[in-house]
């Protein structure tokens, strides 16, 4: 059994109100450099707190929770905030090239030791939460936590942390004194128990057995006791304390577990951080294995306002330079698969291993894959994010012996020094942060693609082969013609080339393990949009357009057809402007610039407009009977019912778990307090049938969830 799941997330109150003087002044997060919902120019470094450095002992856990000689890895070893404050400061994060850090969930856990088969477990990991509104002792108080900000931001670091609101902990279905019983708490106040739960905070149905996307969501993950989302008092806990750590400063938010809650709940719960002063980062969860295909992933991706770790793009790199099970061709197609998929395909978390998979690295084996794989992700699209101890190879096979101790800081490895060469290229080259991906040559073994954003050009050759070199012929580029030396100077083995009119370069070979990467930018000659974040949001939200060539002076932003001038535009730079949403219809989008000298961009597609600030409703249908392969969707009045659109309705709505066949449900996102008009169909993929008599309505409220059932009517 898995103990412990994966994790992340996050909103806003007075903090004064939710700790009183617990937490100290902090500047204002608005006004930070970090301050950034746009993350292909950075690199993240996955941190697990309890397994990087212990910087204060006298935080660590005391008793049966804690192993001092790391003989059993389910117990604390004492990694903290101040740990990781020390190596930003001593210069190895900052040295590797690191913008920004994602850290274990920060929230405090239980500090019962559980049993399981013998074995003493802890929450180390951070994914056993009790109170989302106080810190995890064993890492730090809240003026550590602070610190921690402070020292990232003066380091121009971002600070992304982990949450969890899919669960607490353990609990068992027949022992309430099991652990802490799923025990969560409000600022110390207890909220309730998993057993007796009179007002209903969890789900009570049992453990999930994976089968469906419905079933993930309202059983419980493993023995983990499962938080109800369509309950009032946890809709506003949530977005209470998700609020409480962005007004802490904190950059950005990995949401845990998103497949396994409401979707129309998390939408709502992005929208609510949207709305809020300082919008972040955020990207979710959604665990694929090989070669695993899911359309709720991709609509999930393009519709909820959230981003996500791309487990396509992991699986597919472990096996192609990992395992050797498929090839640079497989690999190749992947790429173009996911970018024709995902919307906003620059804002998908790239990794190729973290604290749910094993290592990359395999003990005793080569350290060229890895090295491979890490300059892959690093000069891929997306935004790249690297598992602590990978640049020193540590290895590990499964939960927790991929979750070791930090092994050490050697700033002479290999990867580190390769990271070190990388990371830069994405704040200083846009091609490869924001570029367009074009296969220039490809066979099993050797992959060379060309980034390529306005004017700026990356051209990358890997041979995976390390005992095979590869004559390259007839390799066309966008490189303006000169001579390249590799970026990593000889580090994999790459070499210089030369291009010629027309792109043409010059045949070469590429040595065996090689690696190289060939860069050329120059400024803009057009303005150009690389990325609007977030991808969603109301009219008066604020937003920030990434790109190149829009000038020192402001012109015009365009959502569709309507333009936004004057005060509307919070802040004008040539690479990035800052703007409100204007009062535009509700839906998908397009963004252009025109410059103050009245030359536009091209367009970013699929800007998700809100209609005004969102709730959760849950829709319900009786006596809505179908025939096999048939389903029941919602469709509406507004855009977030479809605008009466069957091609964009709701669904399929759910019948097996909290409600059963012919009643069918689904919890939706949509405006708050506003009069809404719907009907239910019934499709089998090729023939929509509508339901008889007048429009069903509703109020929506205006603030924490809602329900409304009706009857099927024929």
């Amino acid at each position: 059994m898995k103990s412990h799941y994966k994790a992340a997330a996050v909103l806003s109150l007075s903090l004064s109100m939710v700790l009183g003087a617990a937490v100290p002044a902090l500047a204002d997060p608005a006004t930070s450099v970090n301050n950034k919902v746009n993350y292909s120019t950075d690199v993240i470094y996955q941190i697990v707190t309890d397994r990087f450095v212990d910087g204060n002992p006298a935080n660590n856990p005391t008793g049966a929770a804690f192993s001092s000689d790391h003989s059993n890895m389910k117990l604390y070893f004492g990694g903290d905030w101040k740990g990781i404050i020390n190596k930003i400061n001593d210069g190895y994060l900052t040295g590797m090239g690191v913008t920004a850090i994602w850290i274990s969930q920060p929230v405090e856990n239980i500090t019962s030791v559980v049993n399981y088969s013998g074995v003493n477990n802890t929450s180390y990991h951070g994914y056993w939460p009790r109170d989302f509104k106080k810190t995890n002792a064993a890492f730090g108080s809240f003026t550590d936590f602070q610190n921690l900000i402070s020292t990232a931001h003066a380091n121009n670091i971002k600070v992304i942390i982990d949450f969890a609101p899919n669960h607490t902990s353990p609990a068992s279905f027949t022992d309430p004194s099991f652990a802490e019983n799923g025990a969560l708490y409000n600022n110390g106040t207890l909220l309730g128990n998993y057993t007796n739960d009179s007002n209903g905070l969890f789900h009570h149905k049992g453990g999930t057995d994976f089968s469906t996307i419905e079933d993930g969501i309202y059983r419980n993950l493993y023995d983990l006791a499962d938080i109800n989302q369509n309950n009032n008092t946890i809709d506003k806990y949530f977005k209470e304390a998700i609020d409480l750590w962005l007004g802490l400063g904190v950059d950005g938010i990995r949401f845990d577990a998103v497949k396994h809650m409401p979707f129309g709940w998390q939408k709502s719960l992005a929208s609510s951080m949207y709305s809020s002063s300082h919008p972040v980062f955020t990207f979710g969860e959604w665990f694929l294995g090989p070669d695993e295909t899911s359309p709720d992933n991709v609509k999930f991706a393009n519709n909820s306002g959230m981003n996500l770790l791309d487990f396509a793009y992991a699986q597919e790199v472990r096996e192609v330079f990992k395992d050797k099970s498929e090839t640079m061709t497989d690999l190749n197609s992947v790429l173009e698969s996911t970018a024709s998929s995902y919307n906003y395909i620059h804002n998908m978390v790239t990794f190729i291993d973290n604290h749910d998979m094993d290592r990359f690295q395999a003990a005793g084996s080569s350290t060229r894959p890895t090295e491979q794989a890490l300059a892959l992700t690093l000069t891929s699209r997306g935004v790249p994010a690297i598992y602590y101890g990978t640049e020193q190879y540590m290895t590990g096979v499964g939960d927790p012996y991929n979750r070791a101790m930090m092994t050490g800081f050697n700033t002479n490895t290999t990867a580190y020094k390769l990271i070190k060469a990388l990371a830069p290229l994405r704040k200083s080259n846009p091609a490869i942060a924001y570029g367009t991906t074009t296969q220039r040559w490809v066979n099993n073994d050797v992959y060379i693609y060309e980034r390529k954003f306005g004017n700026s050009v990356a051209l990358v050759a890997i041979n995976r082969n390390t005992s095979t070199p590869y004559p390259i012929t007839n390799l066309l580029s966008s490189l303006p013609a000169g001579n390249y030396t590799d970026v990593l100077g000889g580090l994999l083995n790459g070499n210089s080339i030369s291009v010629g009119s027309g792109g043409s370069v010059t045949n070469f070979t590429l040595a065996a393990g090689g690696t190289a990467v060939w860069q050329s930018t120059a400024p803009a000659s057009t303005p150009s949009v690389a990325n609007v974040g977030p991808t969603m949001g109301k009219p008066g939200n604020t937003v920030t357009i990434d790109g190149q060539g829009f000038g020192s002076s402001a012109g015009t932003v365009y959502f569709g057809t309507t333009a936004v001038t004057g005060s509307n535009i919070v802040s004008w730079e040539d690479s990035e402007i800052k703007v409100k949403i204007p009062n535009v219809a509700a839906g998908k989008t397009t963004v252009k610039v025109t410059t103050a000298s009245s030359t536009t961009s091209n367009a970013f597609s699929n800007f998700n407009v809100l209609t005004a600030d969102q709730v959760t409703v849950r829709f319900k249908v009786n006596n809505a009977t179908t025939s096999l392969g048939s389903n029941v969707y919602l469709v509406g009045n507004v855009a977030e019912l479809g605008a009466w659109s069957t091609s964009d309705a709701i669904g399929p709505m759910y019948n097996v778990v909290e409600e059963t066949y012919p009643t069918w449900y689904y919890d939706v996102s949509v405006p708050a307090g506003t009069p809404l008009q719907f009907k239910l169909i019934k499709s089998n993929g090729t023939t929509v049938t509508w339901e008889g008599g007048s429009n069903h309505t509703y109020t929506s409220p205006t603030s924490g969830v809602g329900m409304v059932a009706v009857d099927w009517q024929n």
